[in-house]
């Protein structure tokens, strides 16, 4: 049975950066859990940073900043490759990612000056790193996507 490696905030868990979650209650992530499909992670947490704090946005040369401007892209370096560690592990060839975070972003990011402007077509540090090495992403808003892509290879 194939594994999907799902953004942990969309499970529910408190882990985005204000201490809230985003949880799905899509009916296809549903019946992943049942069939034990999931495999869960938070990059930002898994490189080290912590619930809550400020936000961070990734800079038009590739680093990643909060908003008070430490630099913290060592911490989403660190969580994509973790991410990657667990879909290799799992053999994981799709994941469901939270769109627009910097780490998980898979149609848009937002531009570096936290003013909500969104580049479309940019994709968050865990995105890129995961996609470079096989896995297709999507986004919350692709559940029906992903789960054609599964379906088809179990």
């Amino acid at each position: 049975m194939k594994k999907v490696l799902i953004s942990a905030c969309l499970l529910g868990e408190r882990v985005r950066f204000d201490g809230r979650e985003k949880g799905s209650q899509d009916e296809v992530l549903a019946r992943w859990l049942a069939e034990g499909r999931v495999v869960k992670v938070c990059p930002e947490v898994e490189g080290g940073l912590s619930v809550p704090r400020p936000p961070a946005e990734q800079q038009p040369d590739g680093r990643v900043l909060t908003d008070t401007g430490l630099d913290v892209t060592a911490a989403f370096t660190r969580g994509a490759a973790e991410a990657l560690r667990l879909a290799r592990e799992h053999h994981i060839e799709v994941a469901v990612l939270k769109e627009g975070s910097p780490s998980c972003g898979s149609g848009f990011i937002y531009d570096g000056s936290f003013s909500k402007v969104k580049l479309p077509g940019k994709v968050g540090e865990t995105t890129r790193v995961l996609q470079e090495n096989g896995v297709r992403v999507f986004s919350e808003l692709q559940w029906a996507e992903a789960d054609a892509i599964i379906s088809a290879g179990d």
